[in-house]
């Protein structure tokens, strides 16, 4: 059981396996999006060495073939660092090059049951159960503080130019302040190590640091590991400090509810603490699939119930009052899903 005041949370890079997959998969349905903002997708990524594969569905206007798929794919990978430059600095059998990707895509049409649901976008394409938190402090973006010094840490070391693409950092603090951050960083010399080292004492002073717990960290990114969309949920929402439900806000259409309702649940939370109602807010929606009813739950932070209210509005007010049909999923993936919040 986590003693009082103790909160760990993690965060990991862009170049990160997973990461990759939540932003290839983004990048594309902006593409789709600009052609046609009315596009259903709902498309799954899977990398590994310079292969990636595209399983899901999508309904559009615009049909993209393999050529193009291919080529946002290659630019997906290349925009995140990963071009012939890094792979000539790392070597080849470290990390890849975005314009090696080979691409295999298997795609149908979303399914005509799930479309009679959803045509008109009165009804949500999925069910679920979808939580939003907020925390009254304006210094952290209203995130919960380890979740903030996870990714501060983590951005400032895969930022330096010290390291390689592939970063993860784990904090934890006690009543806010970090007591122990572990960090993976991919390094190729005792200088670059001592670098990242004296990124994190600067800030994190006092806290005990474990960089690269192996004590080598050189292959990386889908070369040392597989990546597949939706693995690293707690790092997307609020680290280890609320429930998670629904599924991966990234590689989905706003109509699925996975990106709309997880955004909503988060602006409901931070119209609480920002009035004041509460230091620490949880929000809880539920959803039908092909239906516009939300059953809302807020709570304090000991997670008493401190309103409900059923709310019945057509899924396409909630999408249009977030934009969510206009391409900004990769900048997203990239910045945050709730850096527009």
């Amino acid at each position: 059981m986590r003693k009082p005041g103790i909160q760990q949370s993690e965060w990991v890079s862009l170049g990160h396996p997973d990461k990759m997959a939540d932003y290839i998969t983004s990048y594309i349905l902006d593409r789709y999006l600009e052609a046609d903002p009315l596009t259903r997708y709902a498309v799954e990524v899977m990398v590994k060495d310079d292969h990636v594969f595209l399983a899901g569905e999508v309904t559009s206007r615009v049909r993209f073939g393999y050529d193009d798929l291919d080529a946002f794919a290659k630019a997906a990978v290349i925009e995140i660092g990963y071009d012939r430059a890094y792979w000539n600095r790392w070597g080849g059998l470290n990390t890849i090059c975005g314009e090696d990707i080979a691409m295999t895509a298997k795609l149908s049409r979303q399914s005509p049951d799930i479309a009679q649901g959803v045509n008109g976008d009165v009804g949500w394409g999925d069910q679920g159960i979808f939580w939003g938190m907020a925390v009254a402090d304006p210094a952290t973006g209203y995130m919960p503080r380890d979740h903030w010094y996870a990714r501060k840490i983590g951005g400032a070391v895969a930022r330096s130019g010290l390291c390689g693409l592939d970063v993860k950092t784990l904090v934890s603090t006690n009543e806010g302040e970090p007591y122990r951050v572990i960090c993976a960083a991919p390094v190729l010399t005792p200088e670059a190590e001592a670098g990242v080292y004296a990124i994190i004492r600067g800030l994190a002073p006092g806290a005990e640091i474990v960089l690269n717990g192996t004590g080598r960290f050189v292959t990386h990114g889908p070369v040392g590991d597989s990546g597949v969309t939706g693995r690293k949920l707690a790092v997307d929402f609020y680290g280890g400090n609320c429930r998670v439900g629904g599924g991966s806000p990234w590689g989905k259409d706003a109509t699925k509810a996975d990106v709309a309702l997880n955004l909503y649940a988060r602006k409901l939370a931070l119209a609480e603490v920002q009035r004041g109602a509460t230091q620490t807010c949880f929000c809880s929606l539920a959803c039908a699939i092909g239906q516009p009813d939300l059953e809302v739950c807020l709570y304090d932070a000991e997670m008493r119930i401190v309103g409900y209210r059923r709310e019945s509005r057509p899924a396409r007010e909630i999408i249009d009052e977030l934009g969510l049909r206009k391409p900004g999923y990769a900048a997203r993936c990239r910045e945050g899903l709730f850096s527009a919040i």
